[in-house]
């Protein structure tokens, strides 16, 4: 009896201490850091944000560069534990015939981002980058992408503005990944209440389920982080047309190959084709 009593003390205040406290959520899902990262060839920029900065890192393609302005645009949101200037400058190389610009997000809280790092503020960091892209692109195609984590912030962006098109590389269906990977072991004490305190800005099924512009999604198949099955939650709830990319014995962290890569350049091609045909047409 005395062990019952125990244990459903215990259980109690584990649960009136995830119900009450968001930042366990926080330590959970984001691994911020701060500690300088090389940046090549890219160029940090700074909006005001929350009282404070968000920061970003941007590339221009070799052709933006010959031609001394862009013609589109790429809003780009990387995993929980990365950052944007490993990869703006050598991913703007992947369009040498098109003048592209690439902009990369630092989540608050990460790299010279304003601090706190919440999951809350995820949402409205991702919507004030878009919004700073938007003024500089005016009518210029804009297309979003998220690789992991990232893909959070860029479905949100598409379920609430309008796009060239998104490009989703292995979405977590955050909620549902806590409920069914970490329930079980807990009957769902710990889980079920850690799980309702996931933002609703990101719900990724719920924001591809509103979002309607074209979407390419890379999808690995042997993923051990995000497991094919909680991918496909979000695939199958996106509302908009959708080209799917499998990535043959891919785990989550496994680099692009060729094929993969001409698949990706082609597909982000007819993206950008089809935003400019769609404007002639209107």
């Amino acid at each position: 009896m005395k062990r019952r009593l125990l244990f459903g003390l215990s259980a109690t205040l584990v649960y009136s201490v995830l119900v009450g406290c968001v930042p366990v959520l926080d330590k959970l899902v984001l691994f911020p850091s701060i500690k300088p990262v090389e940046s090549g060839d890219a160029m940090r920029k700074t909006i005001v944000f929350d009282r404070g900065e968000l920061e970003m890192w941007t590339a221009a393609s070799r052709a933006a560069r010959a031609a001394g302005r862009a013609d589109s645009y790429v809003l780009r949101f990387y995993g929980n534990a990365d950052r944007p200037e490993r990869w703006v400058a050598s991913e703007a190389e992947m369009f040498p015939d098109r003048a592209v610009e690439v902009w990369g997000v630092n989540y608050p809280g990460f790299g010279g981002s304003t601090g706190p790092s919440r999951l809350t503020r995820v949402g409205p960091a991702a919507l004030a980058a878009f919004e700073e892209m938007k003024r500089m692109a005016g009518d210029r195609p804009i297309l979003v992408s998220g690789t992991s984590f990232g893909t959070i912030a860029a479905l949100h962006i598409a379920a609430h503005r309008r796009v060239a098109g998104v490009i989703v590389h292995n979405p977590p269906a955050l909620r549902e990944m806590i409920l069914q990977n970490f329930g079980w072991w807990n009957l769902w004490l710990l889980a079920g209440p850690l799980s309702t305190k996931v933002p609703r800005a990101l719900d990724s099924v719920a924001n591809a389920g509103a979002a309607r512009d074209p979407a390419v999604f890379l999808l690995s198949d042997n993923d051990e982080v995000v497991a094919p099955k909680f991918q496909r939650l979000v695939v199958d709830a996106y509302a908009g047309d959708k080209r799917l990319i499998v990535l043959r014995n891919a785990g989550h962290l496994t680099p692009l190959d060729s094929a993969a890569l001409h698949s990706l350049r082609a597909a982000i091609s007819g993206l950008l084709d089809g935003h400019e045909t769609n404007s002639i047409a209107d």
